[in-house]
């Protein structure tokens, strides 16, 4: 019996009552595989036979033919589709055919660079000198590969902050750049992405200094527009290549609900109790199984019950379950690997913070606790089990999240659904100002430089002279600031002030939040959860601009921040009816006040306790989304006037909860308010902004997609089966007021006037 034999065997257990509501197999696909547009070097060919590889897949002979002819690629496949070959196999065959050709590979994580350090040099080319090049790379062996390198792996903000700046002593190298691999596309979104695309302008406006013109190659998870935005992200014609040519086996994918507590709150049954039950089912069937969770102590606890219950059944049995935790050192996940590997190990809780890095090739099962935001992750994680020929089962254990519950509803959706699109926007003012600066430190800039930064280049310059940062010299800008901007410039916030958030155990930088959201995420006392690992923010220091955080992994907490909210439209761009509401698209100004923050604990979620904080107010000047709608048309409605308030708000958080569905983002990008009354608009309005300086291009999506936006959020809340709103609907696990004047029913007369 395989994992899918399992599978099925369960929707005949009636100790499930129906949990397993869906399941679809997807059918096996032969391997189709294509020629060279022209040959390889024969050294290269060998090796590939020495790797078994006689035959190339039709996806990875396109991308190959293309590159070596200069077109820029964008590979969108299936997991273990063989993208890494596509890239390898150009740079490879260039340096043996001693070229003297050099390549930049860039990854999202250090592990990823690692793991591919090791798959480069596995090639066993003499003339091959692969380095990675990052934060952890010692000064000696920093010089040694500027000098001697010839494929350089490395990410996005050590080519930001490291290489760019210093491109003189990189000189040789980049004269003679050919490829720049850009691996995990589908990771460079919004603000990060909006980043990344101007750090890849100046990457080839500085080659272009030395005579270069690099290709680009870029490698993603299925996402719904590869082409469109790895075009955005260089700047230049991207062909797509998702014709997926690997073979695959047969397996089954099944949704799975949890059953119902008390259907009158709309509260279900634990999903990790849920998600440790299917993990040790497999298990006891002798399938290896990743299970994988939101959060370190998600897989702690998913561990725990699986061995619990293995164990009841088998004494002994549950030692072959463990929990592979976020910050495990190379050898504790070498050994994690070595015993799935050998069979020691049979079932695993990690968290989805891994989703990019474990790389096990025998799994016969992957279950998924809660929906991980995107049908690209969900087909990132899923894809991880099946890679050995044998049938496998991948099985989604719906959440409480208004997404999770829409899937569980609509299951057919996980297959039939095209896949969200990603958006950037480059041209957000308080980027491009940051990433002109950039540039100009690297080389004088120019009027010609606009064909890089894009209209809002003359304004980012005008600003940079202003404040004196800029001096004109001989018809061209050259920078003037007292120290090289870069290492100011976080890429992963929009605003030119961040807050460092320090591990205060291992004294170290975990990540950085910007100015106008760190009161609300990283107030005193919040718990912080950053790759599966949670942290309790023991001090703010805004003198310094440092949150100083301590591990808090064993907790049973959350917290959630209340806020006093302003907005105010400061530009109304477009406009647009949707049934009797006008839906609105346009630049704003969020204020807000963090006054004070819930203790809530994650299994009751009941409250623990209130802290009130003085903090100050905090303005962000953005892109939203809006919806306005006379009052009296409510009135008429059925929605009486007391209803009004709570009715805004409930489909704010509803029409939040369900704006994945349309865009690659997560519900913490994005921020919502809704008034009763607008100063502005005169009628009662709900705003959906992104939650970035200058915007993200997610509030421009909404615009684009509002009519079935609005549908599918409706089907939603209607279908739910509470009677006053739960977290499947209309609550959010964000929400500033706490989640207090929700009104549901007036949420469905509201979305069903918008509707028509």
């Amino acid at each position: 019996m395989d994992a899918a034999d399992t599978l099925v065997a369960l929707e005949g257990d009636a100790t499930l009552r129906d949990r397993l509501v869906y399941h679809e197999v997807l059918p096996a696909a032969a391997a189709r595989y294509a020629e060279l547009a022209s040959p390889l070097h024969p050294e290269v060919a060998q090796r590939l036979a020495a790797r078994g590889i006689d035959r190339l897949y039709s996806h990875q002979a396109r991308a190959i033919d293309g590159l070596r002819a200069g077109t820029n690629v964008v590979v969108a496949t299936s997991t273990a589709s063989g993208k890494s070959l596509c890239y390898q196999v150009p740079i490879v065959d260039s340096v043996v055919a001693d070229r003297r050709d050099t390549a930049i590979l860039v990854f999202p994580t250090k592990a990823l660079a690692q793991d591919q350090l090791r798959a480069m040099r596995s090639w066993l080319v003499p003339g091959l000198k692969a380095v990675t090049y990052d934060g952890d790379t010692a000064s000696n062996d920093r010089m040694w590969a500027r000098k001697n390198a010839n494929v350089v792996l490395t990410n996005p903000e050590m080519l930001h902050v490291g290489i760019l700046p210093s491109h003189l002593r990189w000189a040789t190298f980049l004269k003679r750049l050919r490829y720049v691999v850009i691996d995990e596309l589908h990771t460079l979104r919004g603000i990060f992405g909006s980043h990344v695309a101007h750090v890849l302008r100046r990457l080839q406006r500085v080659c272009e200094h030395y005579g270069a013109h690099p290709t680009f190659c870029f490698a993603s998870a299925t996402i719904g527009n590869p082409a469109e935005l790895a075009s955005a992200l260089c700047g230049a014609p991207v062909e797509a290549i998702d014709d997926d040519g690997s073979p695959r086996a047969e397996r089954i994918l099944a949704c799975w609900q949890r059953p119902f507590l008390d259907s009158h709150r709309g509260t279900r049954a634990s999903a990790n109790v849920e998600t440790a039950d299917v993990l040790a089912r497999f298990v006891r069937q002798g399938h290896q199984t990743l299970a994988f969770t939101r959060s370190r102590r998600g897989a702690e606890v998913v561990a725990q019950h699986a061995k619990r219950r293995l164990n009841a059944l088998e004494a002994g049995s549950g030692e072959r379950v463990a929990a592979y935790r976020a910050g495990y050192l190379p050898e504790e996940r070498r050994k994690l690997e070595a015993d799935l590997s050998a069979g020691r190990l049979l079932g695993v809780a990690a968290t989805n913070a891994l989703e990019l890095g474990i790389d096990v090739g025998g799994l016969d099962a992957v279950v998924l606790n809660g929906f991980p935001g995107t049908l690209a992750s969900m087909w990132q994680q899923a894809g991880r089990a099946g890679r050995s020929g044998r049938r496998s089962a991948a099985v989604l254990v719906a959440g409480d999240d208004q997404l999770d519950q829409w899937y569980a509803a609509h299951p057919h959706e996980l297959t039939a659904r095209r896949p969200e699109r990603a958006v950037v926007n480059p041209q957000n003012p308080f980027v491009l100002r940051a990433q002109v600066a950039c540039a100009a430190h690297e080389l004088p800039l120019a009027p010609a430089d606009e064909r890089w930064f894009g209209e809002g280049f003359d304004n980012a310059v005008r600003s940079l002279v202003h404040d004196d940062l800029l001096k004109p010299r001989d018809k061209k800008m050259y920078w003037s600031g007292m120290q090289p901007p870069a290492p100011q410039i976080g890429l992963r916030t929009g605003s030119s002030m961040e807050y460092r958030l320090v591990d205060l155990t291992g004294e170290r930088t975990i990540g950085t939040v910007d100015d106008a959201r760190v009161f609300s995420i990283a107030h005193p006392g919040a718990v912080y959860l950053h790759q599966g690992r949670q942290y309790r923010v023991e001090r703010l220091d805004m003198r310094d601009h440092i949150a100083v955080l301590e591990e808090y992994d064993d907790s049973d907490e959350y917290t959630i921040a209340r806020t006093e909210t302003d907005i105010e439209i400061v530009d109304d761009e477009r406009e647009s009816p949707i049934g009797a509401a006008t839906v609105h698209l346009g630049t704003v100004e969020v204020t807000n006040r963090v006054i004070a923050y819930q203790r809530k604990q994650i299994s009751t979620n009941s409250v623990i306790e209130v802290h009130a904080l003085d903090l100050p107010p905090r303005s962000l000047v953005t892109r939203a989304c809006w919806y306005s709608l006379p009052l009296e048309t409510m009135l008429r409605g059925a929605i009486e006037p007391n209803q009004v308030l709570g009715t805004v708000h409930a489909a704010e958080h509803a029409l939040i909860g369900m704006l994945p569905l349309f865009t690659i983002c997560d519900r913490w990008d994005v921020g919502g308010v809704s008034m009763a009354l607008h100063p502005h608009t005169g009628q009662p309005t709900i705003f959906i902004y992104d939650g970035y300086p200058g915007g993200a291009g997610i509030a421009d999506l909404a615009f684009e997609a509002v009519e079935r936006h609005v549908s599918e959020t409706l089907a939603l809340v209607e279908a739910c089966l509470c009677d006053d709103g739960c977290p499947s609907c209309v609550q959010s696990p964000k929400c500033g007021n706490w989640n207090e004047y929700l009104d549901k029913q007036g949420a469905i007369a509201l979305l069903s006037l918008m509707h028509r």
